[in-house]
């Protein structure tokens, strides 16, 4: 799969996406509030922002009195972090599948990665960088892809392997053909497991009573079986 077609396909979406993405229902009232959930105390946290889109959590996080660093592969989204949160938080340009050269060791108490890792055929590499950066006893939070969903909604016939998907994206005006890996159960817990984490909590998250306004049809959908997986995992000491 090429890195450029999704770059190209997130530099396409940036300025819908930034416009729709405090009240998308599947990121505002899904993704936003279980993976928060799971970030320990924020005020005068450190906190990373891996593929931090447009800058919606950092803006969340700032708010609430932390430190947020963040960085994206898309220049466009980067820019718009920037403009959403002023002159609060540092954003830049970095592929999150290279190193973080930028941060000596133990720089963060917690890094948060949403929705992104499923861009990554690799996990390992992410995974021993975020776990340098992270201070001992710190904490990474992801929201990732659900794989059972997945394996359902790519209608895949290869369940154990990580294989390349696409799906066209019709919620951001124009469709979009947006790339991306599945992976199954195994290989989404083991990395952190094999890379000096300590898994910490598992959540199979419900929509906030909120999703139902916007969108009753997904609500229930939701409510029955997840799309998403949210998990904390803790740096070895």
């Amino acid at each position: 799969m090429s890195k450029e077609k999704i770059l190209a396909a997130y530099e396409t979406l940036a300025v819908q996406y930034n416009a729709l993405i405090d009240h998308k229902p599947h990121n505002a009232y899904y993704d936003r509030p279980n993976t928060l959930e799971l970030i320990p105390a924020v005020k005068d946290q450190k906190i990373l922002d891996a593929a931090c889109g447009p800058g919606k959590y950092a803006e969340i996080l700032l708010a609430e009195g932390a430190e947020v660093t963040g960085f994206d592969i898309s220049p466009r989204m980067v820019a718009l972090a920037k403009t959403r949160n002023r002159d609060q938080g540092s954003f830049f340009v970095h592929d999150m599948a290279q190193p973080l050269g930028m941060f000596e060791n133990a720089r963060f108490d917690t890094v948060i990665c949403a929705l992104a890792m499923h861009y990554i055929e690799d996990w390992n590499g992410p995974l021993q960088e975020f776990h340098r950066v992270l201070k001992p006893g710190g904490a990474l939070v992801l929201s990732i892809e659900h794989p059972f969903f997945e394996y359902t909604y790519f209608q895949s016939e290869r369940y154990f392997e990580i294989e390349p998907v696409k799906a066209v994206w019709k919620g951001f005006g124009s469709p979009v053909e947006v790339s991306s890996y599945r992976r199954p159960l195994e290989a989404c817990l083991m990395p952190l497991i094999n890379n000096g984490f300590n898994l910490d909590r598992i959540v199979e998250p419900k929509p906030v009573p909120e999703f139902e306004k916007f969108d009753p049809k997904h609500f229930k959908e939701l409510n029955e079986f997840p799309a998403f997986m949210c998990l904390r995992a803790v740096r070895k000491g």
